[in-house]
């Protein structure tokens, strides 16, 4: 039996998950308006974004059942100690990283969220799941609230917030990355600065397309 698996996190997980289907509408309406070409712009720009993710701040935007699966996966097996986080959101894929730790014998998660809501709704989750004493939500801007006070070495890192971010958020955590460590990326492909790098042969990664919306990079070195 796992954290993951058993009361109070399972059934918790299941009825945000079915929450998180049944919002889906919302975010159709809150985007209806924008075409492909302009929704994708703005997942792309580095100013825009924030205009866009107004409109989505009381949506959950959850991970998917199996990349939620696979981030405990992940932590679990490598028995991770340290994780990162970049994208709270209503706190889905933050019980799944805390459920490992837990499972890991205890660990520090550190995420981050801009939307105060969106941080509120985490908070109440994480303490609904019992995992609350294992996680830090730093409220704010990630290209601050995640530019100090970092652990020294980092076992996981999961990239889930405004995606033109990524190469950036990115470069405040690298040099911490142990080797071995992971990094999960939702939705990359609207950052293909970010595939650019950990996919060169000279940046240090291993790295590939995983599940069809996720890249999973290893660090090297």
């Amino acid at each position: 039996m796992t954290t993951l698996t058993t009361t109070p996190l399972a059934p918790l997980l299941e009825r945000l998950f079915e929450e998180a289907a049944a919002a889906s509408p919302a975010m159709s309406s809150a985007v209806a308006d924008l075409s492909s070409e302009e929704r994708t712009r703005l997942m792309r720009s580095k100013t825009d974004y924030l205009d866009f993710y107004a409109k989505l701040k009381d949506v959950p935007l959850p991970v998917s059942r199996e990349t939620g699966a696979l981030l405990y996966m992940l932590a679990r097996n490598s028995g991770a100690r340290t994780v990162v986080e970049f994208g709270t959101s209503f706190g889905i894929s933050t019980l799944h990283l805390a459920a490992a730790l837990r499972d890991n014998g205890g660990g520090r998660l550190i995420t981050t969220e801009f939307e105060p809501s969106k941080v509120a709704r985490a908070r109440q989750n994480l303490a609904a799941g019992g995992l609350d004493d294992l996680v830090e939500i730093r409220e704010g801007d990630a290209l601050q609230t995640l530019a100090a006070n970092l652990p020294d070495s980092i076992d996981l890192l999961l990239l889930d917030g405004a995606k033109a971010l990524y190469p950036e958020i990115l470069e405040l955590v690298e040099s911490r990355l142990r080797p071995g460590a992971f990094i999960v990326a939702d939705n990359a492909d609207y950052s293909p600065d970010y595939l650019a790098h950990v996919r060169s042969p000279e940046a240090g990664y291993m790295s590939t397309p995983f599940g069809g919306d996720v890249e999973l990079s290893m660090r090297l070195g």
